[in-house]
């Protein structure tokens, strides 16, 4: 598996997990519009031999960061790749000098609350009847540069 900065061409292979991952996913020309406004945002997908596994984006506006969507392909679940995905975004987030990144997560969907704690994101708030295709919750989470668990290297210092 590697993690690449995802190009237009990636649009089917993003697409196809949206399709597996949510209720409402978005559609191919959202996606488009996404990957060509590389002004405001950053999308990196997960490949294994030229297909595309897994995807994340954030948008960057000023000094704010806004996790858009982690998705993974089913096979590829629960082998560490969301956490990943959602590291380099953090860290391409903290190299271009944003302040804090913010992202909404189902009430029900505590395997990603779990991750987004681990790695230093905290409960802001709450927005009442987010989602929809089931209606539920949302919490809003955020995460500075000052409290992003970073990984420890071998040689002592932070990647």
């Amino acid at each position: 598996m590697i993690v690449r900065k995802a190009g237009i061409k990636d649009v089917d292979g993003i697409y196809q997990i949206e399709l597996d991952s949510f209720s409402i996913p978005w559609s191919k020309d959202a996606i488009l519009h996404e990957l060509k406004n590389t002004d405001l945002t950053m999308y990196y997908v997960l490949e294994d031999h030229g297909i595309v596994q897994g995807y994340g984006g954030l948008w960057a506006v000023v000094d704010e960061g806004q996790i858009t969507n982690i998705a993974i392909a089913p096979a590829c679940r629960g082998k560490g790749y969301g956490e990943l995905l959602v590291r380099v975004l953090l860290e391409e987030a903290w190299n271009r000098d944003i302040a804090e990144v913010y992202l909404e997560v189902r009430f029900s969907n505590l395997a990603a609350q779990h991750l987004y704690r681990k790695l230093g994101f905290t409960v802001l708030s709450v927005r009442k009847e987010y989602y929809s295709e089931p209606t539920e919750d949302a919490y809003v989470m955020g995460c500075t540069r000052e409290n992003y668990t970073w990984i420890e290297s071998a040689s002592g210092g932070k990647s």
